[in-house]
């Protein structure tokens, strides 16, 4: 539940921190003071979109904190993140500054708005003042009754992205079919010219690296003659000439070493010059050995100059280098098979069979689970709208065969009859205003009742009601209150006086001349005075306060 919030510069809040309570809560007060900004601000803090116009005009920045108590899901996410689980809490602050940077974090350590938003949807479900507009769209609907399946049944909540993926799949498969059947004749074009394409460079034969082997190749057999040339005449140098330099090193080296018997200073020169003449030695081995591998071969020579000319003359007819033509041998080949496969318009026509079989499978389970959950909740939002004044009226999710799609075999149609005796019609051609909102608040008290998150946040859920409707809506509210944390704003004093806590918004002035929302948490007395508000208008008359002290009475 939540426990604290708390904010600060926020559009006309300059400084709140709210306590909370178990059990039912209602925001009241006159319209513009502030009250949505309440959700607003907790919405921001779960995660929600923010922009330089909601911090304070004259203010840095806008902080909001929100205090929560841990469910076991919730815990089990903060250790799964690694954020820190304080004394049973999360703790979540979203900071925007006036330039629109925002900033987020999770008990004290830095988090992002998509981990903030992921961890508040398992602790808070907010119901908005316009949920009854979105009622009337079938993607709406759609969506409100797989959530429900997923909220019954976790195990199924990847059941629709499963029929959207098989979707996908069997639509690129038939897509490609249609497309080989009215570009056939260019297919087969493009077929042949890959064929002719692949065939050459198999004879040519490229292999990876091959470039660069047989250009050092060439550059070794055509430079043959002047490289054993002058291998030749190092080792003449070194060892093999009237006075060749091993000869005079090692000389010099028997000489120092009997004057080192004299002085031994002349060690240190001696120490140096031995590993000299261990070096030429092994330059002398080594002379010989490459003398012996290089040899003058005109014929291989012509050979590599012809295959490097191949190599060449292919790689300036495809567009890419001499060293990339391996690559693009690899690509082509993968191309024609392909096309290949592409081009069997048997195997095509059996994969296509095979992905709607495997999409059918997988809706058709959907479409089963769809049956269970529309006829619950046609049963449960029935059950409701007798409480909520519309006796003998009916709710029924239909659910309509349609052509197959992303989102399974059918078309889900909320339908109502407002009274007995009417054939339930489409939601959004029969239901007028007042009933639409009750409808709507009958479904939304509904699916909480089907979920887990512990903090429900009804804003102004209840415009377009009133009278003996209103105070039935208050006590689904407060039954609901019972089993979780109920947060309401409203304008019914019938709804506000069924609340365990009641907290007044207002508006007020500074002494700068700044507008700024104030927030206090009723005593008994204030609550009669502002539900005797609520209920008379702006003369407060004693008949008011009794018919206030009535309300709260009961």
């Amino acid at each position: 539940m939540l426990r604290t919030l708390t904010i600060r510069d926020f559009v006309i809040v300059d400084a709140i921190e709210l306590e909370f309570a178990r059990g039912f809560s209602v925001f009241t007060g006159e319209t513009g003071a502030g009250k949505s900004i309440l959700i607003d601000a907790l919405q921001l803090a779960l995660g929600g979109r923010g922009d330089a116009s909601m911090v304070r005009e004259g203010a840095a920045k806008a902080d909001i904190s929100a205090d929560f108590a841990l469910t076991e899901a919730a815990t089990s996410w903060l250790d799964q993140n690694e954020f820190a689980c304080e004394e049973g809490g999360a703790l979540l602050r979203r900071v925007i500054d006036n330039a629109g940077r925002s900033k987020a974090y999770i008990n004290g350590i830095a988090a992002t708005a998509s981990q903030l938003r992921e961890l508040g949807e398992m602790l808070v479900d907010i119901h908005g003042q316009h949920a009854h507009q979105s009622l009337l769209k079938a993607d709406a609907q759609r969506a409100l009754l797989d959530n429900q399946i997923a909220v019954r049944d976790p195990a199924a909540a990847a059941e629709a992205q499963e029929v959207a993926v098989a979707w996908r799949a069997w639509r690129a498969l038939s897509r490609q079919r249609e497309e080989y059947e009215t570009n056939a004749k260019n297919v087969l074009i493009e077929r042949e010219r890959l064929e002719w394409q692949v065939s050459e460079l198999d004879k040519l034969a490229p292999k990876a690296g091959e470039w660069l082997e047989i250009t050092n190749e060439h550059s070794r057999l055509s430079h043959a003659a002047s490289l054993i040339e002058g291998a030749q005449e190092a080792l003449a140098a070194i060892s093999e000439s009237d006075h060749p330099i091993l000869s005079q090193l090692s000389s010099l080296n028997t000489k120092l070493g009997k004057l080192v018997d004299v002085d031994a200073e002349l060690q240190t020169v001696l120490d140096c010059m031995e590993p000299a003449r261990i070096q030429l030695q092994e330059a002398v081995y080594a002379l010989n050995s490459y003398i012996d591998k290089v040899e003058l071969d005109p014929a291989r020579l012509r050979e590599v100059d012809a295959r490097m000319d191949a190599l060449h003359s292919a790689a300036r007819k495809y567009h890419v280098t001499p060293e990339e033509l391996h690559e693009e041998h690899a690509t082509l080949s993968a191309k024609l098979r392909q096309l290949a496969d592409a081009s069997d318009m048997e195997g095509l026509k059996r994969q296509e069979a095979k992905a709607e079989a495997a999409y059918r499978k997988v809706a058709e389970r959907l479409s089963a689970r769809r049956v269970k959950a529309a006829r619950a909740l046609s049963e449960q939002v029935t059950n409701a709208m007798q409480e909520l004044s519309m006796g003998g009226g009916r709710f029924e999710v239909g659910l309509n065969a349609g052509e197959p799609g992303a989102h399974g075999l059918e078309v889900v149609e909320f339908l109502v009859a407002g009274h007995a005796g009417v054939v339930p019609r489409p939601l959004a051609k029969v239901a007028s205003g007042g009933e639409l909102a009750r409808i709507s608040l009958a479904i939304s008290v509904i699916t909480s009742n089907a979920t887990t998150t512990p903090t429900l946040i009804f804003d102004e859920v209840d415009s377009g009601i009133g009278g003996g409707v209103a105070e039935v809506v208050g006590r689904l509210l407060k039954r609901l209150g019972q089993e979780r944390q109920v947060l309401c704003v409203t304008h019914l004093p019938q709804v506000a006086s069924q609340a365990n806590q009641h907290f007044q918004v207002a508006k007020g002035t500074t002494g700068e001349g700044r507008t700024v929302s104030r927030i206090e948490v009723l005593n008994n007395r204030a609550r009669v005075e502002e539900v005797a508000r609520m209920l008379g208008g702006i003369e407060i008359t004693e008949t008011t306060r009794k018919h206030a002290r009535e309300l709260l009475a009961s």
